[in-house]
C-alpha cells in the first residue's frame, strides 16, 4: 500500500511528493491544504515543496505561504520567505510582508527575505526602503544579498544609487564588489554615479576594481570624460584601471588615442603596459601613435609596444618598416621581439622577408631562431628565403635548426635540395630537431 501524501510530507520525501505532482497536478491543492497541518514537519515540508515547484504552485499557494511569514516558529517563517523567492514574480503580492521579515532578529530570516525580494523583482517604495536598510545590516551576508537584490531589480531601482555608492566603501570586499556589480545591473541612470565609480577605482581590492571597470565599460561613452581626468590621478592603480576602462570601451577618438599614448610615458611600468594593451585593443587607428611612441621608448617599453602592434595584426602593416628597423637595435631583446612579431603583420611582404632573411645571420641565436620561425608564417613570399633557411639548417644552435626546419615545412617548397637537407637533419644529435625535420618532410610531400 502506497504512503499517503501526508506521510510523505512528514518523512520529508520531497522527491516522491514532486513525482506525484508531476503525474497529477491536482496534488498541489492537497499540498497547499497541508500547509495548515498541525504537524510542524508537514507544514515546513509543504511550504518547501511549493517553493520547489516555483510558479507552478500558483497564486493560491503564494497567499497561503505569505500567511506563514508571521508564524510563531522562526524556521517556518524563514522557509516561507525562501519559498516565495523561489516562486518568483508570481509572488509580488507578498513583498510587503517579506519586507517585514527583513527586520527580524534572526539573521537567516533577514537573509531569506532580502534574497527573495531580489528574485521576485517587484519594485515598490517599501521594497526599496527595505533593501536600503539592508545595505546597512550588521550581517555582511545580508548586506551582500541586499546589493545583489537591488541589481536584480534593474533600472526601476535607480533611486537607490546613492546608497549603493556608499556601499562601495563598505568594510567588506564582497559587499563592495556586489554593490559595484549592482550599479551596473541597474543600468539606466548610472551616469550620475560615474564620478563615484571613478573615485572608487583606488579600492584596495582588485575584485572591486574589476567590477567598477566593467560598469564603466557598460556605461560607455558618458564615462570617457571622467576616465580621461582619472589619467592624472596620483594613485597608480586609478590611472591603470582608467586606462584599462578606456581600452574596454573601445571608442577611438584622436583625444583618447593621444591620452593613452601619453600614458606610455607614465612613471609606473604597470600603467605603461596597460596603456599599450589598451591602444592595441583600439586597433588600426592606434598604430601611428604606437609607431611614434616606439621611437622614444626605452628597451622595456619597446618590447611592450612591439607586442601591442603585433596584437593588432595585419591592420598594423604600416608599422612594418619601423619593426624592420628594430631588427638592428643594439639590444638583442628588442631584435628578438621585432623578429618574432614581424611574422604576425608581415604576411606577403617582400620587405619583411628580406629583413628576416638577414636576421638569420644575427649574432644572437635567439634572434636567428625567431627570424626563422617568422619566415614560416609570412606566406608564399617566404619561398625566396628558402636558400637562407637551408643554410640555417646547419646552424650550430639546435633551436635555430629546429625553427628553420619547421619554417621549411610551412613554406612547402618541394625540391630535391630541400628534401635532402631535411633528411640529413633527421639524424641530428637533438631529438626535437630530428622530429621537426621529419614532420617538415611529411608536410612538404603530403598529397591533397
Amino acid at each position: 500500500m502506497s504512503a499517503t501524501l501526508e506521510q510523505l510530507l512528514r518523512d520529508a520525501r520531497i522527491d516522491l511528493v514532486l513525482a506525484r505532482i508531476e503525474k497529477e497536478s491536482t496534488v498541489i491543492e492537497e499540498v497547499i491544504r497541508n500547509v495548515d497541518n498541525e504537524s510542524r514537519s508537514i507544514r515546513f515540508n509543504s511550504i518547501f515543496v511549493l517553493g520547489e515547484l516555483g510558479e507552478k504552485s500558483g497564486e493560491k499557494a503564494v497567499h497561503k505561504i505569505t500567511e506563514y511569514l508571521n508564524d510563531d516558529d522562526w524556521s517556518i517563517r524563514r522557509e516561507a520567505a525562501r519559498s516565495l523567492g523561489k516562486i518568483g514574480k508570481l509572488a509580488s503580492s507578498s513583498t510587503n510582508e517579506l519586507s517585514k521579515c527583513c527586520s527580524e532578529e534572526e539573521e537567516s530570516i533577514r537573509l531569506a527575505g532580502v534574497t527573495s525580494l531580489g528574485t521576485i523583482g517587484y519594485v515598490s517604495e517599501e521594497v526599496l526602503k527595505t533593501l536600503r536598510n539592508a545595505l546597512k545590516d550588521k550581517s555582511e551576508q545580508v548586506r551582500i544579498e541586499a546589493a545583489n537584490a537591488l541589481g536584480l531589480l534593474g533600472s526601476e531601482a535607480f533611486e537607490v544609487m546613492p546608497d549603493l555608492m556608499r556601499s562601495i566603501s563598505d568594510p567588506s570586499w564582497a559587499v563592495r564588489t556586489t554593490s559595484a556589480r549592482a550599479m551596473s545591473g541597474i543600468g539606466k541612470g548610472t551616469i550620475k554615479a560615474i564620478p563615484t565609480l571613478v573615485n572608487a577605482l583606488d579600492d584596495k581590492d582588485w575584485r572591486v576594481r574589476y567590477h567598477i571597470v566593467n560598469t564603466l565599460r557598460e556605461i560607455g561613452e558618458e564615462s570617457i570624460p571622467h576616465l580621461l581626468n582619472a589619467l592624472n590621478h596620483k594613485n597608480r592603480v586609478v590611472r591603470k584601471d582608467a586606462v584599462d576602462a578606456l581600452g574596454e570601451i573601445g571608442i577611438k577618438t584622436p583625444e583618447i588615442i593621444e591620452k593613452l599614448t601619453s600614458m606610455l610615458k607614465d612613471s609606473k611600468e604597470e600603467v605603461r603596459g596597460k596603456a599599450a594593451n589598451s591602444l592595441r585593443s583600439l586597433g588600426k587607428e592606434a598604430v601611428p601613435a604606437l609607431i611614434e611612441a616606439i621611437k622614444i621608448a626605452n628597451t622595456k617599453m619597446k618590447i611592450v609596444i612591439i607586442s601591442a602592434i603585433s596584437g593588432i595584426g595585419l591592420e598594423a602593416k604600416e608599422a612594418i618598416p619601423d619593426l624592420i628597423s628594430l631588427l638592428n637595435d643594439k639590444k638583442s631583446s628588442v631584435r628578438v621581439e621585432a623578429a618574432r612579431n614581424l611574422g604576425s603583420i608581415g604576411i606577403d611582404s617582400e620587405e619583411t622577408m628580406i629583413a628576416l632573411e638577414k636576421s638569420l645571420k644575427d649574432p644572437k641565436a635567439i634572434v636567428r631562431r625567431e627570424a626563422a620561425l617568422s619566415l614560416g608564417k609570412i606566406g608564399p613570399i617566404a619561398k625566396k628565403a628558402v636558400p637562407s633557411l637551408l643554410i640555417a639548417l646547419e646552424d650550430n644552435k639546435p633551436d635555430v635548426r629546429w625553427r628553420a626546419s619547421e619554417a621549411l615545412g610551412k613554406i612547402k617548397l618541394n625540391t630535391p635540395e630541400v628534401i635532402s637537407a631535411l633528411k640529413i637533419l633527421i639524424h641530428d644529435e637533438c631529438d626535437y630537431v630530428c622530429e621537426s625535420a621529419d614532420f617538415a618532410i611529411d608536410d612538404i610531400t603530403e598529397t591533397i
